[in-house]
């Protein structure tokens, strides 16, 4: 980056992910924008996504759908097919060719189904159990969840290598690597937190068995393209989407310990403090003994702002800072965090709405205003 040293901003020390030299510490979270028009990529993402690349920059891109009986919401990118695929290169190339590091995540949200869109009619969506998700409102948007159908144990495997051919598909986009979508409530979630799944067979009861399905998926995909392109995100803390933990401090070292036998690249958790709706929610329990278990990159995410990223690399805390709504308004943050500029502020009523400009590419860049 040009401007002022940045040595002394530890955010944009560079890292080393893995084999992956970074030119700093702030990555775009993965975010879901409802703008993937029937479940296919569009062109205005790649302007989307190349307004916020820097080269040795890491984004992670929106959350994709493994499957088709995997789509639960309208307008969710998917990476099941060829044709998501072929929809997907060119946004990753434009990446690329700012010299970014871009990873897709892989999701199945569950009985995280929008109750408007049923993209399997006459189907129930599946969990771990059969209990309903309550509604929520985000974005000036409402969402109805159907009551889910209790997966039979002999179903989890095929789902597990639906993330498998996910994965394949991804690294055959062009991404450089994938990222599990194992919280916030959906699918993954739904098997960890003992708030959700009340099952009695190898897939419930113990932290062992809550975590199986969510160990075997990251197992399969490491082998399938290799561990040192897998990171997973968790959320052990949360009770988003109803799905909350009796112990989640338990939960969480526990998954952090169990990552290390399969040497994935990047564990990605969000801190127990993060914002929903705006609303700042505190915790007395911090990440670290997660950060402590974990043997490959950390990287936090969760309301942070510049200050406080800043002290969590310089304190130990995290190796990278996972950045969304402020990513979002802001597709120059890393230059703006360089010059403690001011920041342009987010509009939530637009972050799901299909418009492929407003509320998307329209946010300006600092260059713009001054």
């Amino acid at each position: 980056m040009e401007g002022k040293d940045t040595d002394q901003i530890p955010l944009l020390i560079p890292y080393k992910l893995g084999q992956i030299r970074l030119s700093h510490r702030i990555v775009l979270a993965p975010l879901t924008r409802f703008r993937s028009y029937n479940s296919i990529p569009q062109s205005h993402a790649i302007l989307y996504y190349s307004q916020r690349t820097t080269k040795g920059g890491f984004l992670i891109a929106e959350a994709a759908c493994i499957s088709r009986a995997a789509q639960g919401f309208k307008n969710t990118p998917g990476i099941w097919s060829k044709e998501h695929i072929d929809a997907w290169k060119p946004i990753v190339d434009a990446v690329h060719a700012k010299g970014g590091i871009f990873f897709c995540q892989l999701w199945h949200p569950g009985r995280v189904s929008d109750q408007s869109f049923e993209p399997n009619v006459g189907q129930a969506p599946v969990s771990s159990s059969d209990k309903q998700c309550s509604p929520l409102v985000d974005g000036g948007v409402e969402f109805k969840f159907l009551t889910p159908r209790k997966l039979n144990s002999d179903e989890i495997r095929p789902i597990v290598d639906d993330y498998r051919m996910a994965a394949r598909n991804a690294i055959e986009a062009g991404f450089d690597g994938v990222e599990i979508h194992g919280a916030h409530g959906y699918l993954i979630d739904q098997f960890l937190k003992d708030q959700v799944n009340d099952r009695t067979d190898d897939y419930g009861g113990s932290l062992e068995n809550r975590c199986r399905f969510a160990l075997e998926v990251v197992e399969t995909i490491a082998n399938e393209i290799g561990p040192d392109k897998v990171g997973i995100r968790l959320s052990p803390f949360s009770n988003y989407m109803d799905a909350g933990d009796s112990n989640p401090e338990a939960l969480g070292i526990y998954l952090a310990k169990s990552l290390n036998k399969y040497g994935i690249l990047y564990c990605h958790v969000v801190e127990p403090r993060m914002e929903v709706m705006e609303e700042r929610t505190e915790c007395v329990v911090s990440l670290g003994p997660m950060r402590r278990a974990f043997n490959g990159t950390f990287i936090a995410a969760g309301g942070y702002e510049r200050e406080d990223g800043n002290n969590a690399i310089t304190e130990g805390r995290a190796d990278l800072v996972a950045y969304g709504r402020l990513f979002l308004a802001n597709p120059d943050l890393p230059r703006r965090f360089e010059l403690d500029a001011e920041l342009n502020k987010h509009n939530r009523d637009t972050f799901y709405s299909p418009d492929p400009v407003v509320g998307y590419t329209d946010y300006p860049f600092l260059e713009t205003i001054i």
